[in-house]
């Protein structure tokens, strides 16, 4: 068990609060306050806010009393916090003005990618993944590259539009998706959009394809993540995959690993490699000896 729990102190509602919160999974802190009677609408994407009545209940059903401070800091260590620009109404507003800069003329467009990518069985493959990965190409991108800019943007967009949790199926249905919605109306980089959404199967663009390079690149960026950050990735994934029992999925994401370590680059463009591989090959071969 590792709920904690900080002193009512928070004000709303002619009340104070406390934040309840799991440093191990989701999963740990749903099941506790499922048991304690709090309902779900009380829960704010990493936290819920209990009420000071609660507090002492709460302690005696095994909740560990903190400060607000170690709560917080331990929330930060165990990849589970979720920071306040990727909270759901400020990341979907970031997102909906990127698409503007995009694609103005076609806001419904946009919209529609967004209730994609909002879908409730995602938990990795979320509009905090599309942001990290439009990121990370604002880190990638040269001013070269402007002629090849659109059009790995757009894939960023279409590159997990559909998501039903089956590799390969999904990234073909995404790409499909990109070539019929971008050429009804007239987008000029349909088709190669639709080639680099493709690319996301294998993450194996040719040499020389500096287009794939970035998606592929910017999509695999959260394996040269943070300790935390790198262990937040992988519990979404498995939560993803939630329907496979255990042994099934450890078959599976030691194949993932597997593949990506022999990829020689892992990265393939040089500001990737300098910003993401060390950590990378570190993060996935302590995965990798985990799930032995």
């Amino acid at each position: 068990m590792a709920v904690l729990i900080d002193p009512p102190s928070w004000p709303a509602h002619g009340t104070l609060f406390s934040h309840l919160v799991s440093t191990r999974s989701l999963e740990e802190l749903h099941r506790f306050a499922a048991a304690a009677d709090i309902p779900r609408r009380a829960f704010d994407e990493d936290h819920y806010d209990v009420p000071a009545r609660r507090y002492r209940d709460l302690v005696e059903r095994g909740a560990q009393e903190v400060s607000g401070g170690d709560l917080v800091r331990e929330l930060v260590r165990s990849g589970l916090r979720v920071p306040a620009r990727r909270r759901a109404p400020k990341l979907r507003a970031a997102l909906a003005s990127r698409w503007a800069s995009l694609l103005p003329s076609d806001p419904v467009l946009g919209e529609d990618l967004l209730e994609r990518w909002g879908e409730p069985h995602r938990r990795y493959h979320t509009p905090s993944h599309l942001l990290a990965v439009l990121e990370a190409l604002d880190l990638l991108l040269q001013p070269g590259d402007l002629p090849l800019r659109r059009g790995v943007l757009l894939a960023a967009w279409f590159h997990d539009a559909v998501y039903e949790g089956v590799a390969g199926d999904d990234e073909r249905a995404s790409a499909a998706l990109a070539a019929e919605r971008l050429r009804t109306v007239g987008e000029p980089e349909a088709r190669e959009v639709e080639r680099l959404v493709l690319l996301t199967i294998t993450h194996d663009p040719a040499p020389g394809d500096r287009a794939g390079e970035l998606l592929c690149d910017a999509d695999l960026s959260v394996l040269g993540a943070a300790e935390g950050d790198y262990l937040s990735y992988t519990r979404a994934v498995r939560a993803e995959y939630s329907h496979l029992p255990d042994q099934a999925f450890i078959e599976g994401r030691r194949t993932v690993l597997q593949h990506l370590l022999t990829l020689e680059p892992l990265f393939r463009t040089a500001a990737a490699r300098e910003r993401w591989s060390a950590r990378a090959r570190t993060n996935m071969e302590l995965e990798l000896a985990s799930l032995g």
